[in-house]
């Protein structure tokens, strides 16, 4: 039986990557273990930047908004921002028009923020479906020069914005709303919930564009996603623990799960791979348009994978199960 969440890389590599059509001279970077976009020969100056995401499990509150940025995220870390959506609705029985007002209210806010159009998709009401979920295709064009992969080089030094397991926490305020009672107020409640807007990279990787060699979402899996960038550019990573900066109200959902905050869903968290060079500009722009950065550790020539706790190190921490797919199983 497949587990919930995200496939581990071992079935994409045995099952899904040998199962992927013909070879095309137009795909340049097309399925590929940590690339969450695919980028397609545009013209003579342009990629074009394609990445897919689902929307369900989510607070009804925030369908509309998850809609627009989770694939949105992923072509903008590539560099490009999102101009064209392609949106798959399929909702349950007994949905309403209000619910679906609201959804396509919050898309269309996020569409004119950005400066998006949607340009088609389908939407319906099926038994099957037990909630509402969205898929959404985001297109965007980036000029070639400026694209941005998921690579590192030794000496890269890895900046994180300030957002590490706020989706598990999040979502706990919304789902396990009883349980977390036992340490947080109503009105800590509420303000964590409110931050699910925070829930996206896009801002973030706009800003750091400029700045980076390139950039990666932590989304399922969290901080783990540093071994997909690791394997893919040969290079090995260090990360200093007491670098780690938590918003308090994540921290103290962790600690009530007794969990630590490195494979915990991410999801808005940019890992940005940076040269040491350019640092200090891209915390100062990151902080200067409000989002909170920090350098947590670098990217070395040495291949091993190690998390520095104090004086003793041990070996990062790999995805084996992210603790919001089991929140997610046991609504």
């Amino acid at each position: 039986m497949l587990p919930f969440g995200k496939l581990r890389n071992d079935v994409l590599r045995e099952v899904i990557f040998p199962n992927l059509g013909v070879e095309d001279a137009k795909v340049i970077y097309g399925p590929r273990e940590g690339f969450d976009s695919a980028v397609l020969e545009y013209d003579d100056e342009n990629y074009l930047v394609i990445a897919t995401d689902p929307t369900l499990g989510v607070p009804a509150e925030t369908f509309g908004f998850f809609t627009y940025h989770f694939a949105s995220s992923d072509v903008a870390v590539f560099g490009a921002r999102p101009r064209w959506l392609v949106v798959d609705l399929l909702l349950p029985p007994g949905t309403t028009k209000e619910f679906l007002r609201k959804a396509m209210e919050d898309l269309n806010r996020e569409c004119e923020r950005y400066k998006t159009a949607v340009i088609g998709g389908h939407t319906g009401v099926y038994p099957p479906i037990s909630e509402p979920t969205a898929t959404t295709t985001a297109m965007g064009l980036v000029r070639k020069e400026e694209l941005k992969l998921p690579l590192a080089r030794p000496g890269d030094r890895i900046i994180v914005t300030n957002k590490v397991a706020l989706e598990f926490a999040v979502s706990s305020a919304y789902f396990r709303a009883e349980e977390l009672r036992k340490v947080l107020t109503p009105e800590e409640m509420e303000e964590l919930r409110s931050l699910y807007r925070l829930e996206t990279v896009l801002p973030d990787a706009l800003i750091a564009k400029p700045f980076v060699r390139g950039m990666h979402d932590a989304t399922e899996g969290g901080l783990t996603a540093l071994h997909e960038i690791a394997d893919n550019s040969g290079v090995g990573f260090r990360v200093y623990a007491e670098r780690l900066e938590l918003n308090p109200l994540v921290k103290r959902v962790l600690d009530f799960y007794k969990l630590e905050p490195w494979s915990v869903s991410s999801t808005g968290t940019l890992i940005a791979i940076t040269p040491p060079e350019k640092v200090n500009s891209l915390i100062a722009e990151l902080h200067k348009n409000g989002i909170n950065a920090f350098e947590l550790g670098e990217f070395t020539e040495e291949k091993e994978r190690v998390l520095v706790e104090g004086s003793e190190e041990r070996p990062f921490p790999e995805f084996e199960g992210d603790p919001y797919a089991e929140l997610y199983g046991k609504r």
